[in-house]
């Protein structure tokens, strides 16, 4: 059984402008000791799925519409508030996209540490401050035992991102959702916690969802990948099925972004046009009005159903395009993306 099963998951936003539909039907399963990778534009609803998960929406304005998300046999979205109060943090933990704003400004480090294991565990002052300044030595705080006394403003960016990333491996949870825990972090840090991370699977068996824009960073770390556009699911499988055998436009045009894989000299390939406004409606695929391929006929309203290539591997056909016909000249290098492996440098190798 997977330790984590969603369902149409369903989380709208009622405004007073109308109704956003952040995440809008979106599924997915994840074992005990795998690695997703959420994918998609900034808006495309990733941060927002995984919020959903441990109830953290705003509510008003923010509703969870439909959906079940189901971990270790527990629906995340029906269970009471004390319930859901003994896995979040224990269970569950989560990495928080902005470490500026994510810490108590008010409170010391060794205080915001230690309040997990506290809550969670049967454990002293003394003995949860030592797995804190551990914590910290960990994800590569120098002076650990003299800095975990520290206040948030005394460290950098970088450094209260690794704090961020401390604190949620700290009771070592059966999930940990990352949500773009790499943002502040330079190349060779990335790296390391990406290995912290690595090596926690494998002596726990800890699931891990990683919300990224770094495709780089997704083709070297994770089992799974999940594609998203407007809120919806545009290609999901394998990180494999999804870098060297992708269907969907989207997928296509996302690959393309990568940096390592541009020409050099040549102006960086950005995706035409601009995300879908999620307060209305997508008629028919979210993605037609930016997709580059050939257009077959006019949306008619229906949204497209998720096809199984097979080995877990689907993707939403939306049949107005000819996604198998050459990309048009300004994109004639996207089927290159397609067809070749991605380079040996990309992802936490770098």
């Amino acid at each position: 059984m997977p330790l984590l099963e969603v369902e149409d998951l369903t989380t709208y936003f009622h405004t007073r402008d109308g109704v956003v539909r952040a995440v809008d039907g979106v599924s997915f399963q994840l074992d005990r000791g795998e690695t997703l990778g959420i994918v998609g534009e900034s808006g495309s609803g990733k941060s927002v799925t995984c919020y959903s998960l441990l109830r953290l929406i705003p509510e008003p304005p923010g509703r969870i519409e439909r959906g079940t998300a189901m971990f270790d046999g527990r629906d995340l979205l029906q269970m009471g508030k004390e319930e859901l109060r003994q896995i979040r943090g224990k269970r569950i933990s989560m990495i928080f996209q902005d470490p500026m704003t994510s810490l108590n400004p008010f409170l010391r480090i060794s205080t915001q540490l230690i309040e997990a294991l506290q809550t969670h565990q049967d454990i002293s002052h003394k003995d949860a401050l030592k797995k804190a300044t551990a914590a910290l030595e960990e994800v590569g705080i120098p002076e650990a035992s003299k800095r975990v006394t520290s206040y948030p403003h005394e460290f950098s960016g970088g450094m209260r991102q690794r704090v961020m990333i401390a604190m949620a491996l700290i009771t070592e949870p059966d999930l940990l959702i990352a949500d773009e825990p790499t943002t502040a972090l330079d190349v060779t840090v990335q790296a390391q916690i990406l290995d912290i991370i690595k090596q926690r699977q494998n002596d726990l068996g800890t699931a891990v969802i990683l919300v990224t824009h770094d495709l780089g960073v997704v083709a070297g770390t994770c089992d799974r990948v999940l594609v998203m556009y407007g809120g919806q699911e545009m290609e999901s499988g394998t990180a494999e099925q999804i870098f060297y055998a992708p269907r969907h436009p989207y997928t296509r045009a996302l690959q393309k972004t990568i940096p390592s894989l541009q020409t050099k000299g040549q102006e960086l390939y950005t995706i035409p046009g601009l995300p879908p406004d999620a307060s209305k409606p997508a008629t028919g695929c979210a993605f037609y009005p930016r997709c580059p391929y050939p257009k077959v006929r006019e949306p008619m309203g229906e949204r497209p159903d998720l096809v199984d290539l097979g080995e877990g591997h689907c993707w939403a056909a939306c049949g107005y395009c000819d996604s198998n016909a050459p990309i048009e000249s300004v994109l004639a290098k996207a089927d290159a993306v397609v067809d070749d492996p991605l380079p040996v440098e990309t992802g936490a190798e770098r």
